[in-house]
C-alpha cells in the first residue's frame, strides 16, 4: 500500500481538479483502471501536465515503429520492477 493517498479531484482547484478529472479519465480508457503513480502525480498540477506532456510525445512520435515502442517500454518496466 501506497504511503501517499492519490489526489481527489474534488478536492482540488478548479483548474487542477480539471486537469485531474481528464487524465484519470484517459488512464482508464487506456489502462482500465487509474494506477497509483497518476493518482500520486496528481497532487502537483504542473507534474501531473509534464507527465501528460510527455506520454502524449511517446506515444504521439511517428519515427519509431509502434512494434518497438511497446518492446522498449516492456524492456523498460522489467528493468526497473516496474508492474504496469
Amino acid at each position: 500500500m501506497a504511503r501517499i493517498h492519490g489526489a481527489e479531484p474534488s478536492q482540488q482547484g478548479l483548474l487542477g481538479g480539471l486537469l485531474t478529472r481528464i487524465v484519470y479519465a484517459l488512464t482508464r480508457r487506456k489502462l482500465g483502471r487509474i494506477v497509483m503513480p497518476v493518482q500520486v502525480t496528481a497532487h502537483h498540477s504542473q507534474i501531473l501536465w509534464g507527465y501528460g506532456q510527455m506520454e502524449q510525445s511517446l506515444f504521439g512520435s511517428h519515427q519509431v515503429d509502434a512494434a518497438l515502442k511497446d518492446l522498449a517500454s516492456l524492456r523498460t518496466a522489467t528493468l526497473i520492477g516496474c508492474p504496469f
